[in-house]
């Protein structure tokens, strides 16, 4: 096992643990908000599952999702937004605990829940396929178009899988007003796809023709 990557990992995972109570409990004004922790476990048991294996497994692929060097202006933009809306959301889960602005069933959480878990499951799926995965957008060496499995439906199941992730997460706070802040996260996906694309379509032989074969990007039917 290569100690720095893992150091380096174990190093962003602890610090999502003190990040995320603090964004969501502060605001919320009490630890007693169940929803919080019932996040923190189905977002954080899973990641240090995948971390594990994937240092065990295969440290190339971990250190290519621990990658943030954005080399293009247009995704460093992104990366930023995505960060802030994200932020924003937990916030505004704690308020709305504390001040119970919109309360949903519980039932509703479970099934969040349940979706929230499956979309983890996807993200691994999709790690599973694709050896090139990366969080910066770039052509890496000897690089090759993925067109069998999920990347057989649409071109970029990871967003798919990234956009339900972030959606069910504010029902899983049992937030509907954070709900509404992470929808800005389609838009935010779709200009980090159209410059992803720009990129592979110069530089990856063989995407364009995949472009025109898979014509869908994120969700079958629709987009």
């Amino acid at each position: 096992m290569d100690m720095r990557l893992f150091a380096l990992a174990l190093g962003r995972f602890v610090a999502g643990l003190v990040l995320v109570p603090v964004l969501l409990l502060v605001p919320a004004g009490t630890v007693h908000y169940w929803n919080a922790w019932l996040l923190m476990i189905v977002l954080f048991v899973p990641m240090l599952g995948v971390g594990l294996v994937l240092a065990m497994k295969d440290p190339e692929l971990l250190r290519k999702r621990l990658s943030s060097t954005e080399g293009e202006t247009e995704q460093k933009q992104v990366v930023l937004l995505s960060g802030l809306v994200l932020v924003t959301a937990f916030i505004v889960a704690g308020l709305n605990h504390r001040f119970q602005w919109f309360i949903i069933p519980a039932w509703l959480v479970w099934v969040a829940t349940v979706i929230f878990l499956l979309s983890c499951l996807l993200c691994a799926e999709v790690m599973r396929e694709n050896a090139y995965l990366s969080r910066t957008v770039e052509v890496q060496d000897h690089h090759e178009v993925i067109d069998t499995g999920l990347y057989a439906i649409v071109r970029h199941p990871m967003y798919s899988a990234v956009l339900t992730l972030f959606l069910t997460m504010a029902l899983v706070l049992g937030s509907p007003p954070s709900l509404l802040v992470l929808l800005l996260t389609i838009p935010i996906i779709a200009k980090r796809i159209r410059n992803e694309e720009q990129v592979l379509v110069a530089g990856l032989d063989g995407y364009a023709e995949y472009r025109d074969r898979v014509r869908y990007k994120v969700v079958p039917g629709l987009w």
